[in-house]
């Protein structure tokens, strides 16, 4: 298998620890021809990421670049962290942006129905579906093609988002307007840029954030420290 930089490494076992920026920005700077960048692609996962930049985003031409968020799959422990945030809790659970289906895949698992993902991604969703299939869980957890920006979110108790700071300082306002006051979001890889979180879970790469609407809404200036809610507390993180 190809090595990058005398690391003993495979690039998959990169690729999932959550190195992705790392390990592209490496292929960027050498010149491997087309044989050994799709050798690379082969035993990396690449391929799906190459498929995303040059045949599905053309496709997305109408959503501005900056909010453009190419498909990077969730670590088990990313998936994991999330999950412990989310202990305790139950009701709908939502993943904005929910790329091959994983994150609703294990809510379903945790009891959290509906389970449902959105995401624009066509090539993803039939991935995601697939999933599902192949885990017997066909027909009881949802993904749908729908624009995030549109998608209401009022009855919404759990969200999730594994998506771009760009995106996340956007997604703000429309969470604050539009989640009841008892809901909670978790955001994994990158927080939201201008909250304060209850807890978190994980390190590096791995971690995750829970955010509380309810104390956000307690607290509008940014400069303040937010605490959790009494109900955030119950459920001490790691447990």
């Amino acid at each position: 298998m190809h090595k990058v930089n005398g690391s003993r490494s495979s690039g998959k076992e990169r690729m999932e620890d959550g190195n992705s920026d790392e390990l592209i920005s490496e292929f960027k700077d050498r010149d491997l021809g087309v044989w050994g960048l799709a050798q690379i692609s082969a035993a990396t996962g690449l391929g799906i990421y190459a498929v995303w930049a040059g045949i599905l985003q053309p496709g997305f031409r109408r959503v501005p670049l900056r909010l453009q968020v190419p498909y990077i799959p969730a670590s088990k422990a990313q998936v994991q962290n999330v999950m412990t945030l989310l202990r305790g809790r139950q009701g709908t659970l939502v993943d904005l942006g929910s790329g091959d289906g994983r994150i609703v895949l294990e809510a379903h698992r945790q009891g959290f129905s509906p389970a449902v993902g959105y995401e624009l991604n066509p090539w993803l969703l039939r991935l995601a579906r697939f999933h599902a299939w192949r885990a017997g869980y066909s027909g009881k957890v949802s993904y749908r093609r729908e624009d995030l920006w549109k998608v209401s979110l009022r009855d919404c108790k759990n969200v999730t988002v594994f998506l771009a700071p760009s995106v996340l300082s956007l997604l703000q306002e429309k969470l604050l307007t539009e989640l009841p006051d008892d809901a909670q979001v978790v955001a994994g890889r990158f927080p939201f840029p201008d909250w304060t979180p209850c807890r978190t879970e994980g390190h590096g790469v791995d971690r995750a954030w829970v955010y509380s609407m309810q104390t956000l809404r307690q607290h509008t200036s940014k400069q303040n420290t937010v605490s959790c809610t009494d109900e955030d507390k119950s459920i001490p993180a790691g447990q």
